[in-house]
Formats: structure tokens, sequence, C-alpha cells
């Protein structure tokens, strides 16, 4: 058994990042104080009004892409992990490189960096890309959200090998030890809290609650007893494409995020972080990592394009669509809106979980917007309005399983909510993409046998709501899936 695959379940670790800093796709749009879109594409059909709120714009700080791209593949911004002969003597030299990278990491996993620990040992430790790069048709793209990881089981379970041979290895009281000891009590606290029902989603948003209830909001020191209690209960989301970052003016599905994009990414290193000396010094390298982030572009569909359907299928989106979506190409433009939950009708659980007043909701925002990483400079505050972005669409061929939730498999089915699929599976093979219906082949299934079995009747999981597509016929429905090709 490799002594890692309990942390390959790779999603936001920008996404612990993106959870303080984590697609709802084809969302579409509006607002109480804002404004009120109506689409009426044939006169003598009913309108559709949709509610949506415009998402402020904050300046982001300005860094050098160069620097940050070599941060984020090599740099040391995480504390503890595996001694680096365990990691390796356990699973193995990856000749791989997929990354080039140098020196000890060449023979590491891409998903996984060799840093130095707190006290000089040399350690390996997950990085961003688990959560943040993925393969579609085995071609490898920094940037597109992991889309088969695992968290239907406890993964701390697995920690065990690692209690057992560290200390036997190194000794109990050895500096291998202590460098490896807060890797090990974070995930010991995040497993057993993030277990979901089906493979494919990411637990993101309550792994970073995890962490926070361990941390001092102040110092950020570790405390081995939670401040607060969290249920069980997990709500799982997708991962959004980095490259769509630098259009959106706030930061996760319900757009809560706002003002400092950079502080947020420092919350992938809580997994190990040591106190706010140390944040302070990830602080100022996230504004390099961030400008690396934003030269990030979408893939290109790979196969043959119908250039005459996809021209119908423009002047259908950008009929409807776009109001919410945003206009592409030389002179596109996107508009920040934040669509209300009974105008979008998707599954509501994740946006409540954060507007219904809790005990643990209470803290959580409080940890945030009055502790450490609200009161400094460039601080991110946390503001949940209730709703989802409607995201930019760029790459949208690439990004399925769709939804904020990974409910629906192609965008074929986006397009047409009667015919989405209640229980469906996939076989999670890379190369098992279908360049039609854009999206995931899956097979109907009856009911949930097993987790490679996405189950929409569960609570968080459901696949209904956006259904503005409903109104194409099959012919434009085929046009419009042609233009998004093009994005």
């Amino acid at each position: 058994m490799k002594i890692f695959n309990f942390l390959k379940s790779r999603k936001n670790i920008f996404l612990l990042g993106i959870i303080f800093s984590v697609k709802l796709c084809l969302l579409s749009c509006s607002s109480d104080s804002a404004s009120e879109v109506i689409i009426d594409k044939e006169p003598e059909e009913e309108t559709v009004v949709i509610k949506t709120q415009p998402i402020p714009f904050s300046e982001q700080r300005n860094g050098n892409a160069e620097a940050g791209k070599e941060y984020l593949l090599s740099g040391n911004y995480m504390s503890s992990g595996v001694p680096y002969n365990a990691f390796v003597q356990g699973n193995g030299e990856d000749t791989s490189n997929v990354l080039n990278r140098t020196g000890d990491n060449a023979v590491i996993p891409y998903d996984y960096t060799a840093v130095t620990a707190s006290n000089g040992v040399r350690v390996v430790a997950p990085n961003c890309l688990n959560c943040h790069s993925s393969r579609i048709n085995n071609e490898y793209i920094i940037g597109l959200g992991s889309h088969d990881s695992d968290f239907t089981v406890n993964r701390a379970i697995q920690t065990q090998t690692l209690n057992v041979a560290i200390p036997f290895v190194y000794g109990a009281d050895s500096e291998e030890w202590e460098a490896y000891d807060q890797f090990r009590k974070s995930i010991e606290a995040i497993a057993p809290k993030t277990i979901t029902k089906s493979r494919g989603v990411n637990t993101a948003n309550k792994i970073a609650e995890v962490l926070v209830s361990h941390r001092d909001k102040n110092t950020l020191a570790w405390s081995n007893e939670p401040y607060v209690e969290l249920p069980d209960e997990v709500i799982p989301t997708d991962v959004p494409a980095w490259w769509l970052l630098k259009k959106k003016n706030a930061i996760f599905y319900n757009a809560m995020g706002r003002l400092d994009f950079c502080k947020s990414m420092i919350g992938a290193s809580m997994l190990t972080l040591t106190d706010v000396t140390k944040a302070a010094e990830l602080d100022e390298n996230t504004v390099d990592v961030l400008a690396y982030i934003e030269t990030l572009e979408a893939p290109k569909y790979p196969e043959a394009i119908n250039e005459q359907l996809a021209t119908t299928g423009k002047e259908l989106f950008n009929g409807t669509c776009a109001t919410c979506h945003g206009t592409y190409g030389e002179n596109g433009a996107y508009p920040n809106l934040l669509v209300a939950l009974e105008s979008v009708e998707t599954d509501p659980e994740l946006s409540n979980h954060y507007t219904t007043v809790t005990e643990e909701s209470t803290y959580f925002f409080d940890w945030f917007n009055t502790g450490w990483f609200g009161s400094t400079t460039d601080p991110l505050i946390l503001t949940p309005e209730g709703g989802y972005i409607a995201p930019p669409l760029d790459g949208i061929w690439a990004t399925a399983p769709y939804l904020h939730n990974a409910s629906v498999p192609t965008l074929e089915d986006m397009l047409h909510s009667k015919e989405r699929p209640k229980f469906w599976k996939r076989t999670f093979n890379t190369n098992d993409y279908d360049y039609v219906k854009l999206g995931w082949n899956y097979t109907v299934e009856s009911s949930q046998t097993d987790k490679n079995t996405y189950d929409t009747t569960l609570k968080g999981y459901g696949n209904g709501g956006h259904r503005f597509g409903d109104k194409f016929s099959d012919e434009e429905r085929k046009a419009v899936l042609e233009y998004l090709k093009t994005l």
C-alpha cells in the first residue's frame, strides 16, 4: 500500500487555500439591490426573471508570475510532512516529472513537494496541485480542477502505518517525528470529518472548517482540542478551474471571499502552519502565485468544430446565457453576478450552510473576519449573502462534471435538466471523455451500488435547477454546445 494514497483526494490544496481561497458552470443570473434580468427568447413565451446581485470589484496585489510558478511547484509553503526517505521508500520514485522539477522534487509526484520542515528536516508534503491540476485524455493541465478525488474512506486509518514506521526507523523523540507530527495531527483531525458519499467530489470547505476549529484566530497556533465542535455532515463541492480566477471579483461558489485573494491562498498551508510569522512569509509569496495563476489560459478544445453551427450557437448563447455568464472573444465582458437561490434553483445546501446562523458558522466568520486573516494588512473578508456566482465559462468543455457539487456529468445534460441522470456512474479513466456531449461517459444506474455511482437524491448532491437551457430545441441545444467548445 502506498503510504500517501490517503491524500490522493486532490482537491482547493489551493482549495484549502481557495476555500479560504476553490464550478457552478452554466449558472444563470440578479439582485435585491441590483437588477432583474429578463430572458424573453420568444414573445409568446413566459418571461423568466432572474434575480442577481453584482459583486463589487476589489483591487488585487501585483506580483511576479515567474517567481510565483517556481514557488507553487517547489516552494517551502508547508512546514511539516513525511520524512523524505520514508516517503520515497514507501512510494517508490516517480520518474514522470511532468513539472520538470529538479533536485529532490524530480522523483516526487507532481502533487507533492519536498520541503524543509520548521526544524530543518527534509520532508514531503502535499502541494496546491493536489486539487488544482488534473488530466483529461492523458493530458496534464495545471489549473484544471481535480475531478477524481476519493474522500469516501477515512484516510486517517492509513496514517497508522506512518505512526508506527517513523518512530521505529528514526526514534520516538527524533527530529523526523517532530517534523511529521503536525502533519499527522491535521490529517487525523480532518479525515473523519470529510467522508463523502461518492467519489469525484471535493471537501475543501469542510477541511477549512476543521483546520480553523483547531487554530487560534490571532496566533494561528494549533490546539489538539477543537474550539468548536463540527457536525460530521459534508457538503460536496467541485474544484473550479484556476484560469477563471482572473475574471472574478470574489472567490468560492457563494462568492463570500472578498477583498484580498492572496490571503486566501495561505489556507492551503493551514495544514502544517506553525505561527503568524510563517503566515506573513507565505503572504508575501502568494502575491507571486496569484500573478502566475492569472497567466493561465483555458485549454483549447482538441477536436474539429463546426464553425457554422457554432456561429448559430453563439447567437443563442448571447441572447440567453451571456447576461449572467458574460460574452467571449476580443470584446468579451464578464458581469460578476451572484444569482439568487430562488432563481437558479440548484442544490441550496452549500449556500444555506453559510447563511444559516449556527454556533459553527458564527465561529467560522468571526475567526476569519476578526482574526489574523481579516485584521492584518490586505485582509480577506468572508461575506455570505446567499446564492451562487454565475462563473465565467472559459474552457467549459474540459471542466466536467458540472454545477458546484459535480452532480451533472455532461454539458448536454446541463442544458436539458429533465434528462439529467438521478444515479450515474463513470470509470474515472481520464480517457473516458465524451467530446460530443462534453463531459464524462457514464452509465445510468437504478441506485447507488458503489462509490463510483453519484446519487443525486442525497442531501447536498442534488442536480436540479439551472433549467434555462430547457427552452432550447434539440437543434438549438446542439448549436449552443458547439459554441461552448470554442470558449
